[in-house]
């Protein structure tokens, strides 16, 4: 997936995060970090327009509260999916952006509180999405899958999340982030495993707890590993491929 394609899931998170698996009856995508307007005029502006604008509308307006923020935020995501971003510099993001590194650190006391703010935009968006199956999908075992698809989906749609998903892009950070997307992860299986309980009750299974608690492992491990191989392909082995069946196999 193109680089400039898929680094624009911040700034339509109303579409990227969602719209492959939302549709008619199905989930929508969870309101995410919105487009940061920092009062550029737009590019297909025409000359005329420009010279007959009243002059407030032609002098670049300064940022609204919280929208340099989300411009951080987007443009942090956006280097993660460069090829060979390691480690991430303030020096570099600040660079990036055409501002001073101390510009950064009014927004956020530290570069953890830059991760900090994509993985709440995770949490968020995938949650949201979880909940909606949740409330829509019926059977518990299509539940079950379409919770490991959304999640997956996702991955796929915002590959500089996945890495931040998955660790790597958290190696030289504070390991309080480490920690908090472990409980991500832990929190997933949570849920995979109420679904595939309620799945092995229906189904007659005399040990639905056992039963589910191995499936539940099970989805969350391929799950880790499918976004884990996306990211150290350099975005080349998608995680959704040939997942159906995968799926199938899984929840039989």
């Amino acid at each position: 997936m193109p680089p400039e394609q898929s680094a624009a899931a911040m700034s339509d998170p109303t579409q990227r995060p969602g719209d492959a698996v939302a549709g008619a009856d199905e989930p929508q995508a969870a309101p995410g970090l919105p487009a940061a307007d920092d009062g550029s005029l737009d590019a297909t502006d025409s000359a005329e327009t420009l010279d007959t604008a009243a002059p407030a509308a032609r002098v670049r307006k300064r940022p609204r509260p919280g929208e340099r923020r989300v411009q951080i935020l987007q443009t942090l995501a956006t280097m993660l999916e460069q090829p060979g971003a390691e480690r991430i510099t303030t020096a570099a993001l600040a660079a990036r952006l055409s501002v001073s590194e101390a510009a950064l650190y009014r927004h956020f006391a530290s570069k953890a509180q830059m991760f900090e703010g994509l993985i709440e935009f995770i949490e968020t968006s995938v949650f949201t999405l979880v909940n909606q199956i949740l409330e829509r999908e019926g059977a518990p075992t299509e539940q079950t899958q379409r919770i490991v698809t959304v999640l997956l989906q996702f991955g796929e749609k915002n590959p500089g999340m996945t890495r931040v998903m998955v660790g790597d892009a958290l190696v030289f950070e504070h390991e309080r982030l480490t920690a908090r997307m472990n409980l991500f992860f832990d929190r997933v299986e949570s849920q995979l495993r109420q679904t595939s309980r309620q799945a092995a009750e229906a189904a007659g299974s005399a040990t639905p707890t056992v039963d589910a608690q191995a499936l539940a492992s099970a989805l969350t491990a391929l799950t880790v590993g499918r976004l884990q191989r996306y990211a150290r392909s350099g975005f080349k082995r998608l995680p959704t491929e040939h997942l159906d069946l995968a799926l199938r196999r899984l929840c039989a």
